[in-house]
């Protein structure tokens, strides 16, 4: 379950990070860091923080993907349009990519027995951390922090895993639902431009 996860929010969030450097128009070498850190930096967090060796570090298949997407992207000349940070492909993907990391974020939280809080904090440094490592080095304000519910969302699918877990029903079919159940609120926040009140 963890590998078929961690595969997916991989592909998104190449996706949705090839846009962001597009949009910040990086150059060639510009646009592969910001899409290795959008869909590594967040696993290699993850794992550093509980004693693991980074999964990306261990097996080829995650720097195959990134380098596949990206090479799609670009004979397909997503490079060149306009604006496509907006669009409906990108929107998706980056709510893919949030959901799936959440998931495994707290997946291997509870694989290394923590509590509640620690699941919590696993999972939204998972599925948020490349994406803030990536912006800070662009020099942007890291996009969870300015658009509604993209953290939030992170917090309550970690949240619904654990008490999956609680429950002893952790499975490919309730992960399953809790995945499409967190890409639709994350969607729907999007278009309906839900918010946590600003401070």
């Amino acid at each position: 379950m963890f590998e078929v996860t961690e595969y997916i929010g991989i592909i998104a969030f190449s996706i949705s990070g090839f846009f962001v450097a597009v949009r910040s128009r990086l150059d060639f070498l510009g646009v592969l860091i910001s899409v290795f850190l959008t869909a590594l930096g967040g696993g290699i967090i993850r794992d550093v923080i509980v004693g693991r060796t980074p999964y990306t570090f261990l097996h080829n298949t995650p720097a195959l993907i990134v380098i596949s997407v990206m090479v799609l992207l670009i004979l397909l000349k997503f490079h060149k349009k306009e604006s496509i940070e907006n669009r409906p492909l990108f929107i998706v993907s980056d709510s893919i990519g949030l959901i799936s990391f959440s998931i495994t974020g707290a997946l291997i939280a509870i694989e290394s027995q923590l509590n509640l809080t620690g699941v919590l904090a696993l999972a939204f440094v998972t599925a948020v951390g490349g994406g803030i490592t990536r912006d800070v080095i662009i020099n942007e304000v890291p996009f969870v922090f300015k658009t509604g519910f993209y953290g939030t969302v992170a917090l309550l699918v970690s949240l619904l895993v654990y008490l999956l877990h609680i429950q002893e029903m952790v499975s490919y079919v309730t992960l399953g639902i809790v995945f499409f159940i967190g890409v639709c609120i994350r969607i729907i926040a999007y278009y309906r431009k839900w918010s946590i009140p600003l401070a």
